[in-house]
């Protein structure tokens, strides 16, 4: 084995399988996108050459959130995987192995993971985008005139994935493979970041306060003052989401129970604070832009059906919101699928991490049933966290934005959020649950404890 092969850094290829699933799924939409985009604006420019315009600046904003989220997913996977592996880099620092020469093979093997997964995922995206066309053209649904089968945007979005996919590898990389010692904490700044995070925050909520006050008095630029603000809070909540996260899956963690499977979950699921975060920050704001979406849209029509209008024009405002609202949910569940796929991902490699410990506790006297409950309510203390806290923030997000739209004309502040919504999302949380813990567990406990005390 070369000095330079990745291997050595992240082990097996299965180590960096989400790198390659994520940009699969990331390249994959964007694919899609842009290319119904084209197709889209060609036949739009037919009648009317502005919605090329309005369907590129659409695809953009939804690109670059779920390119985002994958940042975010590959970033902590890269991390975790560091994290696991941090006895056996260490050894490779003590026979010479710079932190220089560690990224960089990480950085290299990244590359060809994310550029395969990248690339079938493009191939795949835009052959169903071109099948969609194919049909909608034989139907009349689009002009039979000339369109473009690989625009040259779905080309350069593969590329950012990968590029996104290597940036992100050298930032989650750069703490734990820096200093003389891998692993070595720096939390010098952690202060200084904690204070421009609650400025942030507090910023953000002044302006979010702005924009409903803006919209209760019909001023027409409530909505952008409103997307700033959502924008600075964003920021501020996952500057200082290593500060509150932990705090808030502890808090949950109490409601599990006093069983000793309960009890080493609760302290299991706070013990590393940037594996917390980690497993919980991608999924809250995947659950956040869905909530936010739904919740906005849920007030606008509760908004509008206080208007004076006649049943047909408002039977007819209820189905172009309700289209409006699987449109945008369509365009933002890829983001998160992609940040399911990194929490699955991370539970798997933490409990493979965990393999030594999980064997000293069968060694200690542990059933396997209790392995498996520690595991699962682990799982659930940190995917409940973020469920609860993106349904809290996405319905006020939703809600200033419908207020900062149309407050002028509607009385009070309608806060909506549909029961089967809320059903869909606690119903996917729990299937989340259920794939992220069961099969790490069973792998965990099909080890003897004696093999698994031996695993260096």
């Amino acid at each position: 084995m070369r000095a330079n092969d990745y291997r050595l850094t992240a082990g097996s290829l299965r180590e960096l399988s989400t790198v390659g699933v994520v940009c699969g799924l990331s390249a994959g939409y964007a694919g899609i996108i842009l290319t119904a985009s084209d197709f889209l604006g060609r036949a739009g420019e037919q009648s009317d050459g502005g919605i090329g315009v309005l369907l590129d600046i659409v695809s953009s904003v939804f690109i670059m959130i779920a390119l985002f989220v994958a940042a975010l997913v590959i970033s902590n996977g890269v991390d975790t995987v560091i994290a696991g592996r941090q006895r056996q880099l260490e050894l490779l620092r003590l026979i010479g192995a710079s932190a220089k020469q560690l990224r960089s093979s990480l950085t290299q093997g990244v590359a060809k993971v994310a550029a395969l997964g990248a690339l079938v995922g493009l191939v795949g995206g835009v052959a169903v985008a071109d099948l969609a066309r194919l049909v909608m053209v034989r139907r009349g649904l689009l002009p039979d005139i000339r369109y473009s089968y690989l625009p040259p945007t779905t080309l350069f979005a593969a590329g950012t994935v990968i590029g996104v996919a290597v940036v992100a590898t050298v930032i989650g990389s750069r703490r734990t493979l820096a200093g003389t010692a891998v692993g070595r904490s720096t939390n010098g700044y952690r202060w200084l970041r904690n204070l421009v995070a609650v400025g942030l925050v507090g910023f953000g909520a002044v302006l979010l306060a702005g924009a409903v006050y803006l919209g209760e008095h019909g001023k027409t630029d409530g909505f952008f003052v409103a997307f700033f603000g959502t924008a600075i809070t964003s920021v501020g909540l996952l500057l200082g989401a290593q500060t509150v996260v932990p705090a808030l899956v502890a808090g949950l963690g109490r409601l599990l129970g006093s069983s000793p499977a309960a009890i080493l979950a609760r302290k299991n699921a706070v013990a590393d604070k940037a594996r917390t975060t980690r497993s919980t920050i991608g999924l809250f704001i995947g659950v956040t832009l869905i909530v936010t979406v739904i919740a906005g849209m849920t007030s606008l029509r509760e908004s509008i059906e206080r208007w004076d209008m006649t049943a047909e024009e408002l039977d007819r405002n209820r189905e172009t919101m309700t289209m409006m609202t699987w449109v945008l949910v369509g365009l933002i569940v890829i983001s998160v699928i992609i940040a399911a796929v990194g929490f699955v991902s991370t539970m798997s490699l933490t409990v493979i991490g965990r393999t030594r410990e999980i064997g000293m506790l069968r060694a200690m006297g542990f059933t396997a049933k209790q392995v498996r409950q520690t595991i699962t309510l682990e799982s659930i203390a940190l995917s409940g966290t973020a469920m609860l806290a993106g349904l809290a923030l996405g319905m006020v997000f939703g809600a200033v934005g419908s207020q900062s739209l149309i407050g002028a004309l509607t009385p009070g502040f309608p806060i909506g959020l549909p029961l089967g919504a809320l059903a869909a999302i606690v119903a996917g949380t729990v299937a989340l649950v259920a794939v992220a813990s069961l099969p790490p567990s069973r792998r965990a406990v099909s080890v003897a404890p004696v093999d698994a005390l031996a695993v260096v």
